[in-house]
């Protein structure tokens, strides 16, 4: 930790913003230059208590006011000496798969990990088929997180590995992988059953996977620029019970010294989440480090995600509440494979809940979906499920941050309509890729087609700096939110004094963090007589389409016990009217044009912000509250494909979409 003002000693092609100090995440120089006292700080105690009055969580950034007498009696011109909370916005994937993931590398994926980062650090490359790509900007963080069953199995097989050749069933396989297109098949089909139905590891050789992973990590360290991009270790876990969907990205905070001590725990060890948080409890206290798992597609479990009972049948008890929301801060509850804010059926006055859905069965296509099981899978539910089990619990097990990811299969993250490499190698641009099966299933009411992929999303983080450890900590706190592909900025806060012209200051963000919460906090104790209030900015992606509306959304739980939801448009572009209800009813239209695959911003503004506060509040009623930002109509990933390849636009999904941001919520406890 640097005191004052340091020098830090970066390699050749680390760039350094002036007057930044960086705790390095790997071994570097660290030289201080010039001492000075540090600045006077509120007690950490004090503003505790004085946030407990007022019902507010503290802020961990809440540095209170710097004087000149902090300064030795100097005049201080600077208004950001001792700023400390988050001021920037990053954006970054969190779920990502490269050849040495069974499911990418044996059909197809020969992009490595090492054409995964340069590509998010903003290289061209080529895909795995061979045509050239590129983002439109770089990303700033990227998580690799290639299944820890069999990994990097595919390049064991393609290298002929002697470890692998070594293993009765290691050369039995390699053997039928290479004995001609029918074999491949009937050797990746094996391995598909093993991951999903046997659940017995036949390959005996954890020298080979120990090595596949020791230069994994390594190869992190890297592509790890502290201040220009983040590569962080991960893994998959890949649960998948009877066909449900139970997956969970592992998030490792570290870096190889610690990574290197362990090994990815698989669903060959265990199938049960709870034996994964014993494993990630495991991990820090061997190696002192951190750790997290995140949960996705709970569309594709049948209501398994988050039902609530635990794996084991069991009715949950506190103890499991408070380890699931220590080990599971976040949902990841947007990606390729649909996105999972709601549902229809589950928010039927919601005209915006119809996005992008994959509802029609489990994620190996062997089980249709059943009504009751989509409160269980659906986030905004889910948040509602949590609030109930609350207050019987008294932890709330799935208090959960909101996120979005790729889950690309193809080393390349794209989530760009008109970029949109696929999922899978065969999915990546072509005249017919729409047509290819992504859940094959004996029913064809069950089958998921290539059309109805979503381009993708990603993950934004407020943070003080692009380093492993300030992401990890936004993480932690949930001061996160997901895009559904879209670079959108936006910022919320929550708390009992916040005035309409807080809005419009230039110290938005200083005056946020010092009178209230930011996405992820909590608040508390309502003051007699007030009800929350909320201040939201929304900023379009400056290469992307202007903004429709920002909305609010929550949920609460009423003293019978019953959940219930509602929307408010806050803000709304082109002057449109926000009617006593809280609601925009007038649509902003639509620029696009279907058959060119274009749109113009003459609809929607660049930035929308608000004030609000809940008309309808009860203090003693548990409740979240959540922004959700939505774009104007832009074409979809398959228009442009219809336009570029001159083909016709499949039926079976929209022409335009209109692309979001969900922050994580504001909860309220009494």
């Amino acid at each position: 930790m640097c005191v004052g003002v340091c020098y830090v000693t970066p390699p050749s092609n680390f760039h350094l913003q002036s007057g930044t100090c960086i705790d390095s995440d790997r071994t570097r120089e660290i030289r201080p230059v010039k001492q000075f006292r540090p600045t006077k700080l509120i007690s950490p105690f004090l503003v505790l208590a004085l946030t407990s009055v007022l019902g507010v969580q503290a802020s961990p950034y809440d540095m209170g006011e710097v004087t000149a007498e902090d300064l030795g009696g100097d005049p201080v011109y600077s208004p950001y000496v001792g700023r400390a909370y988050p001021d920037q916005v990053l954006f970054g994937d969190s779920h990502f798969h490269t050849n040495l993931s069974f499911d990418a590398g044996l059909i197809g994926t020969s992009l490595t990990v090492h054409e995964g980062y340069r590509f998010a650090r903003g290289e061209k490359v080529l895909s795995n088929t061979g045509q050239p790509v590129q983002l439109i900007r770089p990303l700033d963080f990227l998580v690799i997180t290639d299944h820890a069953e069999f990994i990097g199995l595919a390049p064991m097989i393609q290298e002929s590995n002697p470890k692998l050749l070594a293993d009765p069933w290691g050369k039995s396989i390699h053997e039928l992988f290479n004995s001609g297109p029918e074999g491949r098949m009937q050797a990746f089909a094996e391995i598909i059953k093993i991951g999903t139905v046997t659940m017995e590891n036949p390959f005996s050789s954890e020298d080979a996977a120990r090595s596949i992973w020791q230069d994994f990590v390594e190869i992190a360290d890297t592509y790890n620029e502290p201040g220009r991009f983040t590569a962080m270790t991960g893994f998959e876990w890949t649960s998948t019970p009877k066909g449900d969907n139970l997956h969970r990205v592992v998030i490792l905070a570290d870096g190889a010294d610690k990574t290197s001590q362990i090994m990815p725990f698989s669903t060959f060890d265990s199938q049960d989440p709870e034996d994964l948080w014993a494993y990630l409890a495991g991990y820090e206290q061997k190696t002192g480090g951190r750790a997290m798992a995140i949960p996705h597609n709970g569309n594709l479990s049948n209501g398994l995600m988050f039902n609530e009972k635990r794996f084991n049948g069991k009715r949950m008890n506190r103890e499991y509440a408070e380890k699931r929301s220590k080990w599971e801060p976040l949902y990841e509850m947007t990606q390729i494979k649909g996105d999972e804010e709601t549902h229809p059926a589950l928010s039927p006055e919601d005209e915006f809940a119809d996005f992008e859905i994959w509802d029609v069965s489990n994620i190996s296509g062997t089980a249709p979906k059943e009504d009751w099981m989509l409160q269980y899978e659906y986030a905004r539910s889910v948040l509602k499920v949590g609030l109930k089990l609350g207050d019987k619990l008294g932890v709330n097990p799935f208090k959960v941050g909101l996120v979005g990811a790729t889950d690309t299969h193809t080393a390349l993250a794209t989530t760009r309509e008109e970029n949109y490499f696929g999922k899978y190698q065969k999915t990546e641009p072509s005249p017919d890729r729409h047509n290819n099966e992504v859940i094959p299933a004996d029913d064809p009411a069950l089958r998921i087609m290539t059309s109805q992929e979503q381009a993708g999303s990603l993950m934004a983080v407020w943070a003080r700096e692009n380093t492993r450890r300030d992401i990890f900590d936004s993480m932690r706190r949930k001061e996160v939110y997901a895009t559904t592909g879209t670079r959108i900025r936006v910022r919320v806060f929550g708390g009992w004094d916040f005035a309409p012209e807080n809005v419009t200051t230039a110290d938005f963000a200083a005056k946020g963090y010092r009178n209230g919460v930011p996405m992820g906090g909590d608040l508390t104790k309502a003051p007699e007589g007030k009800a929350p209030s909320f201040i939201v900015r929304a900023l379009r992606d400056p290469d992307g389409a202007n903004l429709d509306r920002v909305q609010i959304i929550k949920g609460w739980l009423d003293e019978k016990g019953e959940t219930h939801e509602r929307i408010y448009d806050v803000a709304v572009s082109d002057g449109r009217e926000i009617g006593a209800d809280g609601r925009a009813r007038q649509p902003v239209g639509s620029t696009v044009d279907i058959e060119k695959a274009t749109f113009t911003n003459t609809i929607g503004d660049a930035l929308l912000a608000a004030h609000w506060t809940d008309p309808d509040f009860d203090p003693s009623e548990p409740a979240f509250y959540y922004v959700r930002v939505l774009e104007i109509p832009t074409p979809r990933w398959t228009t442009y494909d219809a336009a570029f390849f001159n083909i016709k636009r499949p039926d079976s999904v929209p022409a335009t979409v209109q692309d979001r941001a969900y922050t994580s919520p504001i909860w309220y406890t009494p």
